[in-house]
């Protein structure tokens, strides 16, 4: 697609003031796939030589926002961590060619903010939160779950940037399990439901995403029956809350969703039984 509105693309790394019609370029694969009328300059974000991931003092892993997802899987299936397993089921969700895997970005899926998004899907189902630059310096942290407020909805004010997206330690040393839904064999997530099993208290948490307008993470401290994680679920998500669009009705999402939430819920409980 070309952008025929824009007049100019400038260097992030050179601080100018931001103003209407600026947009940031992080690996274009959205950018680029749609007319945007209302974009004039870009603001390229690809020389900021952010390491792609970086481990924190505490254990924690920060994943910047121009990560690749081909960095990304890269990273997953290397890391000796019980979670890692989940990095790349996450971006196998991913409906994309290799050629956009190396392009597209961990920052611009989250802040595209789609329901179907499986960064978004990863990181909330790991309790990830975002780092967010104002254009003053100023810096902000909010848990995925509450930067993701709706369909293409987010806590972005205008300018903003997202830096990077955090996993806690403890996340990483967590059982997983992963359950995806879709209407065709390689079509877009319908359904895609996260499950952990924190071994340090014996928690458990599922994520809905994809089916719902926003993440869903449900906390539980002792392990839910069947009847308990299903009114956990009904009871949180308001009807319009269930996503509907040509991938998927919203009966039919929130059918695939508590049925695979029963599924994960059986598998990881199984699986702390036997240990």
């Amino acid at each position: 697609m070309d952008l025929n509105t824009v007049l100019d693309v400038r260097d992030a790394r050179r601080r100018e003031p931001w103003r209407p019609g600026d947009a940031w370029l992080g690996g274009g694969t959205y950018l680029f796939s749609e007319p945007q009328p209302h974009v004039r300059r870009l603001v390229d974000l690809s020389r900021m030589g952010w390491p792609p991931l970086s481990w924190q003092p505490d254990g924690s892993l920060d994943i910047a926002a121009t990560c690749t997802i081909t960095e990304l899987s890269r990273f997953g299936r290397s890391l000796p961590m019980t979670a890692a397993p989940l990095i790349e089921q996450c971006c196998r969700a991913f409906l994309a060619s290799f050629k956009i895997w190396n392009m597209a970005t961990v920052g611009g899926n989250l802040c595209n903010g789609l329901p179907a998004g499986p960064i978004i899907s990863l990181s909330a189902g790991l309790d990830g939160t975002v780092l967010l630059q104002g254009q003053d310096g100023a810096t902000r942290r909010l848990a995925v779950t509450d930067f993701i407020r709706g369909a293409g909805v987010k806590d972005l004010r205008d300018g903003d940037l997202l830096r990077s997206v955090r996993i806690p330690a403890r996340a990483l040393a967590c059982r997983t399990a992963f359950r995806q839904a879709s209407l065709y064999g390689l079509g877009r997530s319908g359904a895609l439901v996260i499950g952990t099993a924190d071994p340090q208290d014996g928690s458990f948490a599922l994520t809905v995403s994809a089916a719902t307008t926003r993440p869903f993470r449900f906390w539980f401290a002792l392990w839910p029956t069947a009847a308990e994680l299903r009114a956990a679920i009904d009871d949180t998500v308001r009807p319009a809350e269930w996503f509907d669009d040509i991938h998927g009705l919203p009966e039919w999402r929130r059918h695939m969703a508590l049925r695979l939430a029963e599924e994960i819920r059986r598998e990881l409980t199984l699986e702390e039984g036997s240990r």
